[in-house]
């Protein structure tokens, strides 16, 4: 900023022009030097990328409602970024409960570890080498574990970032379900445990290896304990796969920024389990509470294709009960709706799936849409 002066100097100003240079200029250079703080920051001092910086990627459902705290929640969420440096630095807040993240860089992936009121674990890169990066974070952990506050990324000085090139999708698939979607203890030991969510890893479930199969789009909705008309939780099938959190009282998420091609919908384990550990019948109201929660899904998407899915676990493969309920769903729902299809496991388990199982059931899964015609345009 700039003050210039007429021919013959400052004597020339009126004084009560000059009266108020005198106030105005200290102010200017003040401005001045603002100003060129910001567009030219110190070499030495590190490039902070805030999470609203539109050079992030991201895929799933989050909580925008601050944007440069956008809050992570449902397993399969993704945030991606390319930049250059030796170095960087993840950067989180307000950690409830726990929150596991596969952290991706060049292929190479280590896990990220938020757990309240602990300090972040693996958040940190070193010795990356010179050039260009690809960072790729992926929820592992299910919403109902933990959630987290993603604040952006820290590089070191003369870092850059840049967006991440467009993913080469084919389809975008949905899966809904319980447990068994949300990859719970799928890299546990011989016994399930729930103590520590970091052996619950998504990513090696049956919906992210048969996403994977065909190069689309992955989002992952589903409540460990959950049933449609009972189960080891409150909240119920219908009152959380289109919610922001996994909370019935949640505000709605806008199902418009992302629609599906198809629908996989995998529930009634916990229908099964928790009336047989309490000894009493199946559910009366299984079949209707099924039939409505798909007539919402359709409501909200009315071209996808919905793949109604049976088994994994004991429930699925072996109860008579949840297998008639499940079936007379099945039939009042393609009897009406030619975009519903139906499809069972023959592989199940009595713990719930390890990453192998989910590989075999993905197998299964697989082999059955490459040979239906709905899937041919993606082929």
């Amino acid at each position: 900023m700039y003050f210039c002066l007429p021919p013959g100097g400052p004597t020339m100003i009126r004084p009560v022009i000059l009266d108020k240079l005198r106030h105005i200029l200290p102010l200017a250079c003040c401005l001045a030097m603002a100003f060129s703080v910001r567009a030219a920051p110190a070499a030495d001092q590190p490039n902070i990328i805030p999470a609203s910086d539109a050079r992030f990627r991201y895929e799933g459902r989050f909580d925008f409602g601050d944007p440069g705290a956008p809050v992570v929640i449902w397993q399969a969420s993704r945030i991606t970024i390319d930049f250059d440096g030796v170095a960087a630095a993840l950067l989180f807040a307000d950690a409830r409960d726990q929150s596991f993240f596969n952290a991706e860089i060049d292929g190479h992936t280590t896990i990220v570890e938020l757990v309240a009121a602990r300090p972040a674990v693996g958040a940190t890169f070193a010795n990356l080498g010179a050039g260009r990066h690809r960072l790729s974070l992926f929820k592992r952990s299910e919403a109902s574990a933990g959630t987290v506050r993603f604040l952006g990324i820290e590089l070191p000085p003369g870092g850059r970032a840049w967006a991440p090139a467009q993913p080469a999708y084919k389809l975008a698939m949905l899966f809904v379900g319980d447990s068994i979607t949300a990859g719970a203890c799928s890299e546990d030991g011989a016994s399930d445990q729930w103590v520590d969510r970091r052996t619950h890893n998504n990513a090696v479930s049956y919906g992210a290896f048969t996403s994977a199969a065909f190069s689309a789009d992955y989002h992952n909705y589903a409540i460990s304990g959950m049933g449609v008309s009972t189960g080891w939780t409150s909240i119920k099938a219908g009152e959380f796969w289109d919610r922001v959190y996994p909370d019935a009282k949640s505000p709605r998420a806008n199902l418009l920024r992302w629609i599906p091609n198809v629908v996989f919908v995998n529930l009634g384990e916990n229908d099964d389990s928790f009336t047989r550990a309490h000894q009493q019948p199946f559910p009366a109201g299984y079949t209707d509470g099924y039939v409505a929660l798909i007539g919402a899904i359709r409501g909200a998407y009315p071209s996808a294709r919905i793949v109604l899915l049976r088994g994994g676990m004991f429930g699925g493969s072996q109860s008579a009960p949840l297998i008639r309920s499940w079936e007379a769903a099945v039939s009042r729902l393609e009897a009406t709706d030619p975009l519903v299809s139906h499809f069972a496991f023959r592989h199940w388990t009595s713990n719930h799936p390890r990453a192998s199982d989910h590989r075999a059931m993905a197998d299964e899964l697989v082999a059955w849409l490459r040979a239906q015609d709905f899937m041919r345009p993606y082929l």
